[in-house]
């Protein structure tokens, strides 16, 4: 249904907009915000497109419920970050306003609607859950990319030592260039891992009757997405660099394979 479509269109480019507000708070990177600008543009025409089909199928507006007074309410904060943007430049308001707009808006389109057929409401659940996992699995694909550069700036650190100059060594690229790379991907990944455990808790705390906080997955993932945060503070506001950091993302992606091949086999409502 079109209406579907939406919802998880809406959902997939608000993620996309708050992952590029946060690389751009902390990177300063231009290029980057004007991407955040205008996918937050296309979440804000998305999210018109679903008042209107809301109306047509209602006849009317659609802010009685709770749950479409807070979707109301995402769509005003995305319309106010959109100006603010335009003409004030608040960068730091913009990362934070979205941050919590996102969150609601993605329990008002998941939270289940008494004038909500139950077989949408299942598909809607089924959908969240994929886009759930697949942001999760992005996001460890960012930290093992970030995982083998540590390792390849290792070895080539030991090898500099060493003083053992070969083609190989020229191969691998400079230090400068895989710490930086390995940084990277962790900016990348922390957003999204964020993003991921944030539609997770909606989808399970909605959907699951037993849900529990202090289910191992649940802790563990929290956990991970702690040590990462650990690590970029020791970046950015200690400017720790080098074997040191490289350790703290060693620990981190350690925590994720725990996570992923370990505490699943004791979580209650978890495949994997």
């Amino acid at each position: 249904m079109l209406s579907n479509v939406l919802y998880d269109a809406t959902i997939s480019f608000y993620a996309a907009s708050v992952c590029c507000f946060f690389i751009d708070y902390v990177e300063t990177n231009r290029k980057v915000h004007k991407l955040a600008f205008w996918l937050l543009s296309i979440v804000w025409v998305l999210q018109l497109a679903i008042f209107y089909l809301k109306y047509k199928t209602l006849g009317s507006f659609p802010i009685v419920t709770l749950a479409d007074g807070v979707f109301f309410l995402t769509w005003v904060l995305v319309t106010v970050s959109l100006l603010l943007d335009r003409f004030y430049k608040l960068d730091l308001l913009l990362s934070f306003s979205n941050s919590l707009s996102f969150c609601l808006m993605a329990i008002s389109l998941f939270k289940p609607d008494q004038r909500v057929s139950p077989i949408i409401s299942r598909h809607l659940m089924s959908d969240l859950l994929i886009i759930h996992i697949t942001i999760a699995l992005v996001a460890y694909a960012a930290f093992a990319i970030s995982f083998v550069l540590s390792m390849m700036y290792l070895m080539e650190y030991s090898l500099l030592k060493q003083k053992k100059w070969n083609k190989r060594l020229i191969r691998f690229g400079s230090l400068s260039m895989l710490e930086k790379g390995s940084f990277y991907c962790n900016l990348i990944g922390v957003p999204l891992l964020s993003i991921s455990l944030i539609l997770g808790v909606i989808r399970a705390s909605t959907a699951l009757p037993d849900f529990s906080w202090l289910d191992p997955k649940v802790i563990m993932s929290f956990v991970v997405l702690a040590v990462y945060g650990f690590y970029l503070y020791q970046k950015l506001g200690k400017n720790v660099y080098g074997r040191t950091l490289i350790f703290w993302n060693t620990v981190a992606f350690l925590l994720v394979l725990i996570n992923v091949f370990l505490s699943a086999t004791l979580t209650r409502f978890h495949l994997w």
